[in-house]
């Protein structure tokens, strides 16, 4: 089974890019107008979109969560930021049932800068106990790359959050919004620039897993920078006096394979053990076209996994499902359901 763990609903109907400008255009607190999406909307929607790439390039199962970029956790208010993320996961909860061969939910959490993490809480509750969702994204920079919005993501302040995941068993995938900061690109950069801060804010601050011995982390797009500059983090650990990389965050770090060329990926492969390698492919996501030296698209992850001589076919097997399965518990009864 090749199962991608990180989907997005990039193709959501333009009604629902409308609401969002709706609501944040109308003072006095949330909008509260209905979203008006039909379920053929909905099933165009994926099965035009996502659904027909899958079958194309093989893939069985993704992992679907609200489209990363539109999270837009630095615009609204925390009123707002409840009311749309609650209607981003009740979307993917309509396209979740529609099509539950294909399709398993993911949350977006209701964020916004300098707020406590109370309804956050609240809606993965919500999420993972009504809604049947396996896990949440993360955003470490609600203020969208300015970064004073929220403390590092070791910090006590994140603890309620760690606290509910853990006891409903599940993971988050660490993953930045939009940057309304013009220094920063939001996929091109942001994104990138939040995975590796992430990763070296669990370095230096090395307690949360000490605390959360069972918290489960995934960091996207292959780690930001961090395979390609492992050597400068296994000597900064040194030089702190801290464990090595795989005691210090290997049990708890994950990453995924959303690396668009193939010696990113055999970079990736060679570095990071592969039980801390989910396949995902963030399609359609981040880069859509074709790349002229091959001839594929870029974000076609699978053929770079499929060819990197860095795996066996065991170890290639556990990138494409079996490590999903350990990192969400909670995606084999689904899978049997």
């Amino acid at each position: 089974m090749i199962i991608d763990c990180h989907g997005h609903f990039t193709t959501a109907p333009n009604e629902v890019v409308e609401w969002r400008k709706r609501q944040l255009a109308h003072e006095g607190g949330t909008y509260g107008a209905p979203l008006k999406v039909t379920d053929d909307e909905l099933a165009e929607a994926v099965d035009n979109g996502q659904i027909r790439m899958y079958r194309e390039r093989g893939h069985d199962l993704a992992i679907f969560s609200p489209f990363a970029g539109r999270m837009g956790h630095h615009e609204g208010g925390p009123e707002k930021s409840v009311e749309w993320s609650r209607l981003c996961n009740d979307l993917i909860h309509r396209v979740v049932t529609q099509r539950p061969d294909t399709f398993v939910g993911v949350c977006q959490l209701p964020q916004s800068p300098n707020t406590d993490l109370t309804a956050s809480v609240a809606e993965l509750e919500r999420c993972v106990t009504e809604l049947g969702f396996i896990g949440c994204n993360l955003n470490p920079d609600p203020t969208g790359g300015f970064w004073n919005g929220a403390p590092p993501i070791t910090d006590k302040f994140w603890y309620p959050l760690y606290e509910k995941m853990c006891e409903l068993d599940v993971p988050a995938m660490i993953h930045v919004s939009a940057s309304p900061n013009p220094v920063f690109h939001y996929t091109g950069s942001h994104y990138l620039n939040g995975d590796t801060a992430v990763f070296m804010q669990l370095l230096h601050y090395p307690t949360l897993f000490r605390d959360f011995p069972d918290l489960r982390l995934i960091i996207p797009h292959g780690g930001g920078a961090v395979p390609y500059h492992w050597g400068r983090y296994r000597g900064l650990a040194q030089d702190m006096g801290l464990p090595t990389l795989d005691e210090l965050v290997l049990n708890n770090v994950y990453f995924d394979t959303c690396v668009y060329h193939q010696a990113g990926i055999d970079l990736l492969t060679r570095v990071i053990p592969h039980e801390n390698l989910l396949f995902g492919s963030e399609l359609l996501g981040a880069v859509n076209g074709v790349d002229p030296e091959t001839g594929h698209q870029y974000d076609d992850t699978k053929r770079y996994v499929d060819a990197t001589p860095n795996l066996t076919d065991a170890q290639r097997a556990a990138v494409y499902s079996a490590n999903h399965l350990k990192v969400y518990p909670r995606l084999k009864a689904k899978i049997a359901a």
